[in-house]
């Protein structure tokens, strides 16, 4: 027997399988995408589950995306509501100011993720060195991260020996790692960049040598410390062997 074909009926079967397909992903959508918009922010239980390895190396995933223009795509808004009531980072990162160089974008990182103490030149002095205290032994941070980068400003005045003001005593405390370096010029960044890896070791060096909370957790393994330098022309971060 021969079936005839009615267009109309046709239609109105369409149009009833779309609607009906529509309204099963609408009812599904609350059961199925909560974990994907809700704002995943670090936790007690999550920051607890960390080592200090596994805080490095997040990190170190996070600067990958950066640089591979894959970054993770988060509801800021909601993050702010989400992290309200507390915060529970998992690493501090001690960095210059400069502007080139926001910590949370370079790391991938979201709010509530990640300390940043910042001042010209990364240096250390016992401001940096309270808040490093209170990161790593009252909110539990894992890993300490001293960070410098390429063309700094203030590497640059330390090297050249510059005077103003207040910043003549802050560009003293980078002088060491001046003449750690041997003779060079400001103009000349690969020795720009030599003096401020030196500069992030001596930083090192003084955490633990000028904070005996910090170096008592260095000691046990409950915390990391390394150093890296960023890259301002590639985005990349280079962690460097203590």
């Amino acid at each position: 027997m021969k079936t005839s074909f009615n267009p109309i009926v046709l239609t109105i079967r369409l149009v009833f399988f779309a609607f009906a397909v529509s309204a099963s992903a609408v009812a599904q959508t609350p059961a199925e995408t909560a974990g994907k918009k809700g704002p995943a922010v670090q936790t007690a239980e999550s920051q607890a589950a960390l080592t200090p390895a596994s805080a490095l190396e997040k990190l170190k995933k996070g600067n990958a995306r950066f640089v591979e223009k894959n970054m993770r795509s988060r509801d800021w808004v909601a993050k702010v509501s989400a992290t309200a009531g507390g915060q529970y980072p998992f690493a501090a990162i001690l960095a210059c100011m400069d502007s080139r160089a926001p910590l949370e974008i370079i790391f991938d990182q979201g709010i509530g993720d990640v300390f940043g103490i910042r001042i010209a030149g990364n240096i250390v002095n016992e401001d940096e060195l309270g808040s490093m205290e209170y990161a790593t032994k009252v909110v539990g941070v894992k890993v300490l991260v001293v960070l410098g980068h390429t063309s700094c400003g203030a590497v640059k005045g330390a090297i050249d020996d510059a005077k103003l003001g207040n910043l003549t005593g802050l560009l003293a405390k980078i002088r060491p790692a001046v003449a750690a370096s041997g003779p060079g010029s400001s103009k000349d960044e690969a020795y720009v960049t030599k003096v401020a890896q030196a500069n992030v070791s001596q930083a090192m060096k003084d955490i633990r040598e000028k904070s005996p909370t910090i170096k008592e957790q260095l000691d046990a393994g409950t915390i990391g410390l390394v150093g890296a330098i960023y890259d301002v022309s590639t985005g990349k971060v280079t962690f460097l062997h203590d």
